[in-house]
């Protein structure tokens, strides 16, 4: 069998409230608290990927700051035995002004009959913001180390 490999690449926002922004989402009748992004396109670098996720999703425009993380562990997918998740994550900023509709507690919203996959964002106030405020395994790693690094939003 050949090996199986989904590459998936995620956008950080901390916004200058203090805040770093989350999408709740219900994917095949589970519920998921992530970082904003998903799986690269073939054909597509993990730039154009991360940019192009944003303008989907949240219908804003962002630049690529920095790279934070990429996988260095093995990972199955969440959604089958089969796939191993090779995530890449980049600091981004906004070039656009913040026009997503925005969820005021995690997975406010309803999901419609025959419908598998909802998805909104939302703002974690900084002092909250943990390891504990996202789902996937590599997204928590990703947490730690942002709260590590960046001991309050704008400092290194």
């Amino acid at each position: 069998m050949a090996a199986l490999f989904n590459v998936r690449v995620y956008g950080i926002m901390i916004n200058d409230k203090k805040q770093v922004l989350v999408t709740d989402e219900y994917i095949k009748g589970n519920y998921f608290t992530k970082f904003p992004g998903g799986g690269l396109e073939f054909g597509e670098g993990t730039l154009e990927c991360i940019v192009r996720e944003w303008r989907e999703e949240l219908n804003q425009d962002v630049a690529v700051v920095e790279h934070l993380y990429t996988t260095d562990f093995f990972q199955i997918s969440a959604f089958d035995n089969e796939t191993q998740i090779i995530s890449i994550y980049y600091l981004v900023t906004p070039l656009s002004p913040f026009v997503a509709p925005l969820l005021s507690k995690p997975f406010d919203f309803v999901v419609p009959e025959g419908v598998t996959d909802v998805e909104a964002a939302r703002w974690i106030d900084w002092d909250d913001f943990s390891a504990e405020s996202v789902h996937l395994p590599i997204d928590k790693v990703v947490a730690t180390m942002i709260k590590s690094k960046y001991k309050e939003p704008g400092t290194k």
